[in-house]
């Protein structure tokens, strides 16, 4: 009989998880909130109208039907890795004699008046009210457009800023193709005093000069005080005006595991091994955003690392529960930032370990590669057609 494993959340990583456990002969049941796996990467194009919700959204019945795993539509109220019990909302307690994979992804750092921005790296809903703003402001014809992302002190790891950069430059790229463009003033802000550092030096000066080249105004190295309907005030009372503000926060521990026993870090997220086992609890793995990350200052959570996460769950617990004769997979090895950066009508590659920083510009082609790159990601997942090793 194949040993089981709970795999809880529905995100990238959770699916990839949920593939991976099934490719070692586990018999898997996928818990998730929401009926649909929403890919984050490419949902940069809602707001612009350059992709469909559906687009973006891939049905987990179908995935598990594919794959030959269990879904259940539930959400997760509590977790306690002593007693091994997991609770469900609608489902209520459950007493796990299997492995346990967590992949919960993050809550974000709650600003005072956040409810005064939208962020595409929210609920997937978010990206059409976005739209619709977006929509609202290209009929009235000018505006103040502030796009930014924040920070988390007690974890520098948790910080998004690729998904606001791309989709600053998409809003551009947009709104020049509509010969609007100079009615607008378009400002990107962020804490840091040099936002988008990880990258590397090469694609931070990239960036710099694009910024000069579009017109783009900056504010920089400022904390941010609260949101209002109108802007953005800052610690030294200094105000950003806005007429659309979208902001990514930094993500701190899912709040489902912050009130858990489970071993955590100062941002309540989940302390694990090398091997994605969470500590003093056998045979229960974190992937993805719910884990805390080990490793170089410069380390951040992505979705490949996600990915990477997942599969290696599933092979260390090969190992360990099914006899697999093969060596235990580390991630750390593989930590890397790596992304194609759309620019609507172009794209940069990026990469940076650390020990180099790659910036390749990609014009044009960049942005259908980024596009293929999608398409790519759900044919894939729905095996219509073979899986790049390590993609």
């Amino acid at each position: 009989m194949a040993k089981s494993v709970l795999i809880l959340g529905g995100g990238i990583g959770g699916v990839a998880a949920a593939i991976a456990f099934r490719k070692k002969g586990f018999e898997v049941e996928l818990v998730s909130d929401r009926d649909t796996l929403f890919i984050y990467p490419i949902a940069i194009w809602i707001p612009v109208g350059t992709a469909e919700f559906p687009d973006v959204s891939m049905p987990l019945s179908k995935l598990a039907e594919r794959h030959g795993f269990s879904l259940t539509i539930d959400k997760v109220v509590a977790l306690d890795g002593i007693k091994r019990t997991v609770t469900l909302k609608k489902g209520a307690l459950r007493n796990t004699t299997g492995l346990v994979v967590i992949a919960l992804g993050a809550s974000k750092l709650k600003h005072e008046g956040i409810e005064h921005t939208l962020s595409i790296c929210g609920n997937p809903e978010d990206s059409l009210r976005l739209k619709e703003r977006i929509e609202a402001l290209v009929k009235r014809g000018s505006g103040n457009i502030a796009f930014g992302f924040g920070g988390n002190p007690k974890d520098p790891s948790a910080v998004r800023g690729g998904p606001a950069f791309e989709l600053f430059f998409n809003l551009h790229h947009h709104l020049k193709k509509l010969g609007i463009r100079d009615n607008y003033e378009m400002t990107f802000f962020a804490p840091m005093a040099e936002p988008g550092a990880r990258m590397g030096k090469k694609a931070l000066s990239a960036m710099s000069t694009r910024f000069k080249a579009n017109k783009f105004n900056t504010r920089y190295g400022k904390k941010i005080s609260r949101f209002e309907p109108d802007g953005v005030l800052f610690e030294d009372q200094s105000k950003l005006q806005s007429d659309l503000t979208m902001f990514i926060p930094a993500g701190e521990g899912h709040e489902t595991i912050k009130a858990s026993n489970l071993p955590q870090n100062q941002a309540g997220f989940i302390r694990i091994d090398d091997f994605c086992r969470i500590e003093g609890t056998p045979g229960w793995y974190a992937v993805g955003d719910a884990a805390a990350l080990e490793g170089p200052d410069w380390k951040a959570k992505q979705g490949h690392l996600a990915e990477l996460m997942a599969r290696n769950a599933a092979c260390n617990a090969a190992v360990e529960h099914l006899g697999l004769n093969s060596d235990l997979k580390g991630y750390q090895e593989h930590l890397s930032i790596l992304c194609v950066m759309d620019m609507g009508g172009g794209a940069g590659f990026i990469y940076a370990d650390g020990k180099r920083g790659i910036f390749i510009p990609m014009p044009v082609f960049g942005h259908w590669l980024k596009k293929s790159w999608g398409h790519y990601y759900k044919l894939s997942n729905m095996k219509q057609i073979p899986r790049i090793p390590g993609m």
